[in-house]
């Protein structure tokens, strides 16, 4: 687990509503990490934010934490589909 992830995971529990829902997964592809942050679906907006401020900020702490890593990762933002 890396530390992007930590701060991925931690930041959007404390933006969303229901932080039970969060879930970040890795993996890796071409020599990038893809962070995939999973949130319910009424969260998605907050983790977006006003014109994607939120998830822009979200991206550049994780391009951050990365370099800081001496490694490249990105972040999609997913919402978890409702249960049936």
């Amino acid at each position: 687990m890396s530390r992007a992830r930590d701060v991925v995971e931690v930041l959007a529990r404390a933006l969303t509503d229901n932080p039970g829902a969060v879930r970040v997964d890795e993996a890796e592809h071409r020599g990038t990490t893809v962070l995939e942050l999973f949130v319910a679906p009424g969260d998605v907006g907050k983790v977006i934010g006003r014109q994607g401020r939120t998830a822009a900020a979200l991206r550049t702490l994780v391009a951050a934490t990365a370099e800081h890593e001496g490694r490249k990762v990105t972040l999609e933002i997913r919402d978890v589909p409702p249960v049936r």
